[in-house]
């Protein structure tokens, strides 16, 4: 086995053992506070994971946030079948699409569509807070 998939496999093992929401459960209609969301501590930052699971449109959908500690990058660069957006509300880093490395920091915006090779990293010395939304559609 690679070593992405390794890292990969101990995060859904991570997930699990964390109590995360099963992604088979549906994502109700609701508003989530911070304390509300699922915290996942890391060596390289704080996940929280607000909503995960199927709707009524998208077999997956995925919000929530990774606060990354400096110099750090939460995995290699990626790519995945669903479609990503990242937005950058506090920190400074640089984040990957194909293979393009663009600086960024608050306001920041990233699309990658399905099966596009990505990453990030906190290039600054504070700690640098996103938020992520992944989704794909039902066949």
């Amino acid at each position: 086995m690679d070593n992405r998939r390794d890292f990969f496999a101990l995060m859904g093992a991570t997930l699990m053992a964390a109590g995360a929401q099963p992604a088979s459960a549906k994502v109700m209609d609701a508003v989530k506070a911070s304390p509300e969301s699922q915290t996942l501590e890391f060596p390289f930052g704080v996940q929280q994971i607000y909503y995960q699971g199927p709707t009524d449109m998208l077999a997956v959908f995925e919000g929530g946030n990774l606060r990354l500690n400096p110099g750090m990058v939460p995995h290699p660069p990626h790519q995945h079948p669903e479609e990503e957006i990242l937005l950058i509300t506090e920190g400074t880093g640089e984040i990957s699409v194909e293979g393009k490395m663009t600086q960024v920091g608050p306001g920041s915006m990233m699309f990658a569509a399905g099966n596009t090779l990505h990453g990030i990293k906190n290039t600054g010395s504070e700690p640098m807070l996103f938020y992520y939304f992944k989704w794909a559609k039902k066949s």
